[in-house]
C-alpha cells in the first residue's frame, strides 16, 4: 500500500524556519520517501505504508520535542493512478 502524508508544523515563523518545522524537514527528508514537496505552508511526501508510518512517527516526536505547539497531518492512501 502507498500512502501520501501532507504536514504543517506551528508556530509560524515567516521570517525563518522555527527549529520544529526545520526537525520535521529532516525527517521527511531522511526518510527516503517518495515525491517529497517540502514548503513554507506545507509538506508532502509519498511512500510505502510502512516507511510513511514510521516516517510521521519521528515527525510528531521530533518536532514537538523541537517546540512545534500543533501539528496538522493528513495520510491518503494512494490509489493505482495516484502520483
Amino acid at each position: 500500500m502507498r500512502l501520501r502524508v501532507e504536514f504543517t508544523t506551528e508556530p509560524f515563523d515567516l521570517d525563518e524556519a522555527p527549529a520544529h518545522a526545520l526537525a520535521a524537514r529532516r525527517v521527511i527528508e531522511a526518510a527516503e520517501l517518495d515525491a517529497v514537496d517540502v514548503g513554507p505552508f506545507g509538506n508532502t511526501a509519498e511512500g510505502g505504508a510502512d516507511r510513511v508510518l514510521a516516517a510521521v512517527d519521528a515527525l510528531l516526536r521530533e518536532s514537538l520535542e523541537a517546540g512545534a505547539t500543533r501539528i496538522s497531518l493528513q495520510v491518503n492512501v494512494l490509489g493505482e493512478g495516484d502520483r
